[in-house]
């Protein structure tokens, strides 16, 4: 069997969908499973085909758990979905490969510089990017950001415009970092989600502006062919260890194009259902590249302007 996980599926309805229709067109028999810490209350559980209750990420046998029930299962792919999963699934990749199981995601080099902001600032940097300026924390000017350098939903997100806002919670956490504060009136705000083929080459570029973010997560938005396209081309065609689905956070700010990058997340972002429904289907080069084994090439044949309106929806479960 060609079956594909989905691990710590949460509220990821769409995602599973989407890869649940493409499986299907290529693979009729396989089917979409997923894994959370209490299925019968994730509603991308309630919709895969199969689900699986699993222990926390940090558990000392998860990884043991998670094996076994990808061999006991058919499982042949795993794609992975939160940030603190991201690093111990890719320290495992090559056990799991050793048993015929692909782990979407990227190497561990990739991952662990993802999860340090302050890491991630220096890869944009060498690849010409621009990051938001640093702001000396005993010495600040105002306004200024301040966020961890490893944090993650969006928490512990200070814009501070005050000597009063700066407040001690702020100034004495360690965790934080400093920068320039990014005008939302002058920049728009972009999540770019771009996808790499097994030889660490883009083959997709799609930006999704931000219009609404409720939690985190894109409210609405709406996909633009842009100048962020070539320049992201230009500086990140190839990154060493880079495969699959990851969503770069930047401002653009159009009347200059000056682009300031703020973070890369490596996994399938909560707004990448406006990408696919724009044509830019990850899941099918998925199934193409890791069960069909085929070559990807670059595509940007998606749709410009496609307006994305999120609402809440209801998985209803009817005691039997």
């Amino acid at each position: 069997m060609n079956n594909i996980l989905i691990t710590s599926a949460g509220k990821r309805v769409t995602l599973v969908e989407q890869f649940k229709r493409n499986l299907d067109i290529y693979f009729p028999d396989s089917k979409v499973m997923t894994t959370d810490m209490n299925p019968d209350m994730a509603p991308a559980c309630i919709v895969s085909d199969r689900s699986f209750k699993v222990p926390r990420v940090d558990d000392k046998d998860y990884i043991t758990i998670l094996l076994n029930l990808c061999m006991k299962n058919g499982v042949k792919i795993v794609i992975p979905t939160i940030d603190t999963e991201l690093q111990l699934l890719a320290d495992n990749k090559e056990l799991f490969r050793e048993y015929g199981i692909e782990i979407l995601v990227s190497g561990s080099d990739f991952i662990s510089l993802c999860r340090d902001k302050r890491n991630t600032n220096d890869f944009f940097t060498e690849r010409e990017i621009r990051i938001p300026k640093p702001v000396d924390k005993a010495n600040p000017t105002y306004p200024f950001f301040a966020k961890p350098y490893d944090g993650s939903l969006s928490k512990d997100l200070f814009i501070v415009k005050s000597e009063e806002e700066y407040i001690e919670k702020i100034r004495l956490n360690p965790k934080l970092i400093f920068m320039e504060y990014i005008d939302k009136s002058v920049y728009k705000e972009f999540t770019v989600d771009m996808y790499y083929g097994k030889d660490n080459r883009v083959k997709s570029i799609v930006p999704r502006e931000r219009l609404e973010i409720r939690a985190g997560e894109i409210n609405k938005g709406i996909t633009r062919k842009n100048f962020l396209i070539e320049y992201l081309f230009e500086r990140m065609n190839h990154i060493a260890g880079v495969i699959g689905c990851i969503c770069i956070q930047l401002f653009y700010k159009e009347d200059d194009n000056d682009i300031v990058a703020i973070e890369i997340n490596p996994r399938f972002g909560g707004g990448y259902p406006l990408s696919y429904h724009a044509g830019a289907n990850y899941p099918e080069y998925i199934i193409r590249e890791y069960l069909l084994n085929e070559s990807i090439v670059y595509n940007d044949e998606w749709k410009d302007n496609t307006l994305f309106l999120r609402y809440d929806q209801e998985v209803v479960v009817y005691a039997e």
